[in-house]
């Protein structure tokens, strides 16, 4: 179950150099908005962990 966070958390930072690269930016803006987006991912992902986990 582990996984799916880390998943989660690629998929973020993917998203958001996506979306930053998008609206033209730099390459630190890139990491930026991979960060935020990978640890908002990460979290979301935590709680699909913990829903799945009590569910089963």
């Amino acid at each position: 179950m582990p996984m799916i966070v880390l998943a989660f958390a690629v998929f973020g930072a993917l998203l958001g150099a996506y979306q930053a690269r998008k609206r033209g930016g730099q390459r630190l803006d890139l990491a930026q908005y991979g960060a935020a987006y990978a640890m908002a991912f990460a979290i979301l992902g935590l709680f699909v962990t913990v829903f799945l986990t009590r569910g089963l």
